[in-house]
């Protein structure tokens, strides 16, 4: 291809960008426990912000538990408070180095916000999209400007960019559409 239009570079940006939306959708908490709802919180220790899977071991015995064995007796307190002060309306319990998380059963009112904020990355997830459509299309108006592709060429480019850019928009979709399913109807 020519230099400055690339779909496999294009295509790999779209699933970083949808890869990201499916780690973020991870940290929403469902009902079930799930280690990565954690992800999203860090702990000032050793000098530094440290997410809690670098500060303990964390575990699902339960499908409505988690436990996070801290290593390091002084972060305990740290990490039990990281956790009390975030988004998720968990309350950990403390027992020696081991914190225990039950997860409570989901309001629906608790399940009408949680749709929300889901749309929201949603909405994040296809902005991305857009954008590197819109990047895609400025490279491709500079070759053609540069006359280094001809105009059909860059309506070609343009097309396909504009298909790729749809195709992740509707994955986008349904990966949104079954979330909001699973948290609706548990």
């Amino acid at each position: 291809m020519t230099s400055g239009y690339d779909k496999n570079e294009i295509l790999i940006k779209m699933d970083k960008s949808l890869s990201s939306f499916k780690k973020d959708l991870g940290t929403i908490r469902t009902g079930r426990a799930n280690p990565s709802m954690l992800d999203l919180i860090s702990i000032e220790a050793y000098g530094k912000k440290m997410p809690i899977n670098q500060l303990g071991t964390i575990t699902v015995p339960e499908p409505r538990s988690i436990t996070i064995q801290v290593w390091d007796k002084a972060n305990v307190t740290l990490v039990d408070s990281a956790i009390k002060k975030s988004n998720l309306g968990i309350n950990p319990q403390i027992d020696g180095q081991t914190l225990r998380i039950h997860i409570p059963q989901l309001t629906e009112e608790r399940r009408l916000e949680l749709v929300k904020s889901l749309k929201s990355l949603g909405e994040k997830a296809k902005i991305s999209t857009r954008n590197i459509r819109r990047e895609s299309n400025d490279n491709v108006k500079k070759l053609l400007k540069e006359k280094k592709i001809s105009e059909d060429k860059s309506k070609n480019y343009e097309k396909e960019v504009q298909k790729i850019t749809d195709l992740n928009i509707e994955k986008i979709d349904k990966i949104l559409s079954e979330k909001e399913k699973e948290i609706l109807n548990q």
